[in-house]
């Protein structure tokens, strides 16, 4: 099996889609513009999609949960650029650009919402 998406419960799914769409180079794939709000969201390789809605549960207070509980890791050949960039859009940092012994460069951020970003360029890729 693949797997189809990952969701997450926030506030205000259209915002936070706008967002990750402007900032992100996200695309909607799919809207429902009543109830839950959701937007399904991929990732420029049309691999990964991302759920995003406002259900009827508790929404998680994603901004005092620790990094490592959850986040979602984007790419990228430039950590420190891309850092500054979501920064300068509304992001804040979550601690400092840190690099592996096996060569990988990573960092945490908030997106505006609360929700952990991580920014990784790899030493060697996950998978080839």
């Amino acid at each position: 099996m693949n797997i189809e998406h990952f969701a997450i419960n926030v506030a205000d799914p259209v915002a936070l889609a706008d967002w990750y769409v402007k900032h992100l180079g996200m695309i909607v794939v799919r809207k429902v513009d009543e109830g839950p709000m959701t937007r399904f969201l991929a990732d420029s390789s049309k691999r990964v999609v991302m759920e995003a809605y406002r259900q009827d549960a508790p929404v998680p207070d994603y901004r005092s949960m620790n990094p490592f509980t959850f986040h979602i890791a984007f790419m990228t050949d430039d950590v420190a650029r891309e850092r500054a960039r979501l920064i300068g859009a509304g992001a804040t940092a979550d601690g400092p650009i840190n690099e592996a012994p096996n060569g990988d460069v990573l960092c945490f951020l908030r997106d505006p919402w609360g929700v952990t970003l991580q920014l990784a360029k790899r030493g060697q890729a996950l998978v080839s």
